[in-house]
């Protein structure tokens, strides 16, 4: 027994010192840490508050929208893309689970066979024909010593868990579009608004002028720049109805039908954007917060995890393998005890020369992993970028719809002091109609910022992650 386990512990020694030599190879990138991305000042003066939900565009209280996201989620084809995406990746992960267990598999074969007079088969066998007949169920099991397998099947976990990611990104990036194009549906339906509102006015001045006209009060000029605004107007107020169509034809791609659906989409009723809050401790947080933070992290796991599987291949692979059944010549004798046949035994594989294909391949797997954490830190600084950008955008739409409102009311005035002197005999009715025009330019301003400050919110909310609250648990991403 002593003979023999110093037989089996110098193979062992011998196949260690075989292995090919991983030195001087090793990954340079290092993961980035939220913690250290400062941005205090950036979001200073910003009330704290949660997370945004999942159902985060409820808070618009319209529930057209909430249906129309909803049908989306369950009917987009991008969104049946990513779901196809992570099935594939989860079946991945059973097939690599696998590589941890026994396998048997089993085998019959029956031939019809002519033995030779001159080979090992004597009499009455040789120089007949006859059916040689074997059944086996063969066994083999991989110790996995360095953790080959452990660590390929770490990586497919890593792999599906950023695919799970992914999969909501996609549904974040989806109810997010529909969201915009909602925002901008209702922004075509105020300009036409105030477009016809515009045409009514411009419609007046014209039978203003042409009486005017007609009294001597005013030149054909006049008249021609009266006539000449409500085609123009007109124009306006096509385009305006085309955007409408455009619009309600996205909507309804997004949702996965044809335009006839879009048709049934009615006005947009969105009501006005709550107060900016950001969530406190934003850096930090934002890492699992953002689901294409959290995939790219994923796959740095992955990557690190493809790397131990590398640096387990310049080691021997040890299998243990058996088999049981039945052999004969014959089928008379086949299913006899007699016919038994068993084996059982290990068998060594040893990484001895290779031309360098073990060092590429872990050469490769370092350089994986060095792009996956520069993209991951990339990723990072990206998504803390847009949640800022967002915040300062808001702020300024802010301040200038605080002007606007101020303008606003200041052309009401002029347009009441106007109706007022108009009365009074002062000034002719045109000056009016200049007055409501001037107030509607400014409504429509007021309807643009309205829109911006909706786009904000909902872009706010993607780059804080929609909802996303997916962890990320690991002790390392270090490989």
């Amino acid at each position: 027994m002593n003979i023999r386990r110093q037989a089996i512990l110098g193979v062992l020694v011998f196949a260690t010192a075989a292995c090919a030599d991983m030195r001087g190879l090793a990954p340079h990138a290092v993961p980035g840490d939220a913690g250290n991305l400062a941005a205090s000042r950036s979001v200073r003066d910003v009330p704290a508050a949660d997370w945004p939900g999942k159902d985060w565009w409820r808070r618009f209280n319209d529930p057209q929208l909430d249906a129309l996201i909803d049908e989306a989620i369950a009917a987009n084809p991008s969104l049946k893309i990513a779901e196809a995406r992570l099935r594939k990746a989860r079946a991945q992960v059973e097939g690599t689970r696998s590589a941890l267990q026994p396998k048997v598999d089993g085998s019959l074969t029956m031939m019809q066979e002519r033995y030779s007079e001159n080979f090992i088969y004597p009499p009455p066998f040789a120089g007949t024909w006859n059916v040689q007949n074997q059944a086996t169920l063969d066994f083999s099991y991989e110790l996995d010593f360095w953790g080959k397998n452990r660590s390929a099947l770490e990586a497919a976990l890593g792999t599906a868990k950023a695919a799970e990611a992914d999969a909501f990104a996609a549904r974040l990036m989806v109810s997010v579009a529909i969201a915009h194009s909602y925002v901008g549906l209702q922004r075509a339906f105020a300009r036409r608004d105030i477009a016809e509102a515009l045409q009514r006015q411009r419609e007046r001045i014209h039978q203003l002028t042409t009486r005017r006209f007609a009294a001597g009060l005013d030149s054909r000029v006049e008249l021609k720049q009266a006539e000449t605004a409500i085609p123009a107007i007109r124009e306006q107020i096509s385009a305006i109805n085309e955007a409408i169509d455009l619009g309600r034809n996205q909507i309804a791609a997004l949702l996965g039908q044809g335009p006839d659906r879009g048709l049934a989409i009615a006005r947009p009723r969105i009501s006005p954007g709550q107060a900016l809050t950001l969530p406190s401790r934003l850096p930090a947080e934002l890492v699992g917060r953002r689901p294409d933070v959290v995939a790219q992290r994923w796959r740095v796991e992955a990557a690190a995890k493809d790397i131990d599987v590398a640096k387990a291949q310049f080691y021997p692979d040890i299998n243990l393998t058996a088999f049981l059944g039945l052999q004969s010549i014959g089928l008379s004798e086949f299913m006899k005890t007699t016919s038994a046949i068993a084996g059982v035994g290990p068998a060594l594989s040893l990484p001895v020369f290779d031309g360098g294909r073990r060092r590429g391949n872990l050469a490769g797997k370092d350089a994986d992993y060095d792009i996956a954490v520069e993209q991951y830190n990339g990723t990072l600084v990206d998504a803390l970028r847009e949640v800022v950008d967002q915040l300062s955008s808001f702020r300024a739409v802010s301040e200038q719809s605080g002007q606007q409102r101020r303008v606003l009311e200041r052309t009401r005035e002029s347009l009441d002091l106007s109706r007022l002197r108009y009365r009074e005999g002062l000034i002719n009715y045109l000056q009016v109609l200049a007055a409501e025009a001037q107030l509607l330019d400014q409504q429509s301003r007021a309807a643009d910022l309205d829109a911006r400050e909706l786009d904000l919110s909902i872009s706010l909310i993607r780059a804080l992650g929609g909802g996303y609250d997916g962890e990320f648990k690991s002790t390392s991403i270090h490989p």
